[in-house]
């Protein structure tokens, strides 16, 4: 029965202060408060541009944050959900003229049956194993739509633009798409919320701390695992769509890249994993890099963002485990109150 596993986590969990909850849900509201505001004063298309994208690689690593910081399973193939997602909304808007925002949704739930396959034959393995299956599998699936001709193969698909608005989410400024971002990050970062808040919460983290303790009283590894992968899919889905909404156009080296699905980890683990606002600090800090890094050394060399991720997966190994959250916490408190 799942009472009694459910009762002995709950029972060793530490609860989060009543007033320390009231702070952060105020902090929370505040910086809401900015990001809606935030674009209003900036007129730059490009910069609301970059908004945009550290809005939706922060979405992203929220979405990673379930599967990789609360369950502790590191997957470097989400790209694979991602793409999967982008191309459902398209090809349903393209091939059959279904509404975006339900295709939307269908990206986000075909993600999810993908990851049920994934997960039934990857959730056998462990560790770094379990990591490079991931790897696989995105490759896998990049390979598929390569050649796939009904959905482009190489060459991609593009969306048509011969109505642009609310109803087929197409705008020719960048200020609905930013809204939109913040509204799927918002949802996001809510239902990251719900599950660190409820016995799912307790359930990830011991499959993460100690599986081999959590099975022994009751809890089921696999099924566990399998939802976490499920709801992290289905968000990356939901991103993915967004995305190709967003550009009106997408390929398999865009959406479905090993590049892609290390940048989603990264942001999360920059940020600090197993966090709610970890992957949100981690993205911004990713996009300043990137912006930084393709203007002082520009953006013809190929691969020159695979280095820049590879060495900051080192420093953070090194140096900051914790990520830049973590980091911060160990110097004081996020609520005033210093800590060891």
């Amino acid at each position: 029965m799942e009472s009694a596993p459910k009762a002995l986590l709950a029972e060793g969990a530490p609860a989060l202060p009543r007033r320390a909850m009231g702070r952060r849900a105020i902090l929370a509201l505040l910086a809401l408060a900015v990001f809606i505001v935030l674009p209003l004063l900036i007129s730059s298309p490009s910069y609301q541009n970059v908004l945009i994208l550290a809005l939706m690689a922060a979405q992203l690593g929220v979405a990673w944050n379930i599967i990789g910081g609360y369950a502790g399973q590191i997957s470097l193939g989400h790209a694979a959900f991602y793409g999967i997602g982008a191309y459902t909304s398209t090809l349903a808007f393209t091939r059959y003229g279904v509404n975006p925002w339900l295709g939307m949704l269908l990206g986000g739930f075909v993600a999810m049956a993908a990851s049920l396959p994934v997960g039934w034959s990857c959730f056998r393995l462990r560790g770094h194993y379990f990591a490079m299956a991931t790897i696989a599998v995105a490759e896998i699936t990049q390979i598929l739509f390569n050649n796939w001709e009904f959905a482009g193969a190489a060459v991609g698909l593009t969306l048509p633009m011969d109505e642009d608005g609310w109803k087929v989410m197409i705008f020719a400024s960048k200020l609905p798409y930013y809204y939109l971002a913040l509204g799927l990050l918002v949802l996001s970062l809510a239902v990251n919320w719900a599950i660190e808040e409820s016995y799912l919460g307790y359930y990830f983290r011991a499959i993460k701390d100690e599986p081999d303790a959590a099975q022994s009283v009751g809890v089921s590894l696999s099924r566990y695992k399998q939802l976490a992968l499920a709801v992290s899919s289905f968000l990356t889905g939901m991103g993915g769509s967004l995305y190709a909404q967003k550009e009106l156009y997408i390929d398999p080296a865009s959406v479905l890249s090993t590049g892609l699905s290390i940048k989603i980890a990264l942001s999360a683990i920059l940020g600090g994993v197993g966090t709610l606002f970890g992957p949100v600090v981690g993205a911004g800090v990713l996009t300043v890099i990137e912006r930084t890094t393709r203007t002082l050394f520009g953006g013809s060399g190929r691969g020159s963002d695979l280095i820049v991720y590879a060495l900051l997966i080192v420093v953070i190994a090194v140096y900051y485990p914790q990520g830049v959250l973590g980091w911060l916490r160990s110097k004081r408190s996020l609520f005033g109150k210093a800590r060891p």
